[in-house]
């Protein structure tokens, strides 16, 4: 009974640290406007593959760990920390399913246009100029800065503008 004591709570916050380190790690590392080291980014790219196999892993050995020490008489507020730490581990397999980045950089779909003499940029202001088929159209880079895509249709042609 005590030796299971000694296995249960260790492996319960072994699974909540690969869950964690899982879904946080590549968030940190890939985060915007953040200059990204080529080893960090491919050590992040690589744990971003294989966390949502990693992270189910760790979930179900928390469930594991968690119904084992269930079953020995501890005191109740052990067996809640117990229950709220594999309970962390599962909700982190299912963050580690969504994409935070399509979320936050989703293409701007319906994009809207004045003419440029109307409109309020600064004479400095940087902006992606794109001609097709004799029309024209600039998508300034502080409103690009957020989204990073638009996707327009510039002459008839439908294209995606990004930086």
């Amino acid at each position: 009974m005590r030796l299971m004591f000694r296995i249960c709570i260790p492996v319960l916050l072994f699974c909540l640290a690969i869950s964690l380190v899982c879904v946080l790690y590549p968030m940190y590392v890939i985060r915007p406007f953040r200059a990204q080291g080529p080893r960090e980014l491919q050590a992040a790219l690589a744990v971003s593959q294989y966390r949502p196999l990693l992270t189910v892993i760790s979930a179900c050995g928390a469930l594991l760990a968690l119904a084992a020490y269930w079953q020995l008489r501890t005191r109740t507020w052990r067996r809640v920390l117990a229950s709220v730490a594999a309970t962390l581990a599962v909700v982190l397999a299912v963050l580690a399913r969504v994409n935070v980045y399509e979320l936050m950089f989703h293409p701007i779909e319906r994009s809207s246009f004045t003419a440029a003499a109307q409109t309020k940029l600064d004479k400095d202001e940087k902006v992606i100029a794109v001609l097709v088929n004799g029309e024209a159209r600039a998508y300034p880079i502080r409103s690009m800065s957020y989204h990073h895509l638009i996707n327009d249709t510039v002459g008839g042609a439908a294209i995606v503008a990004t930086y």
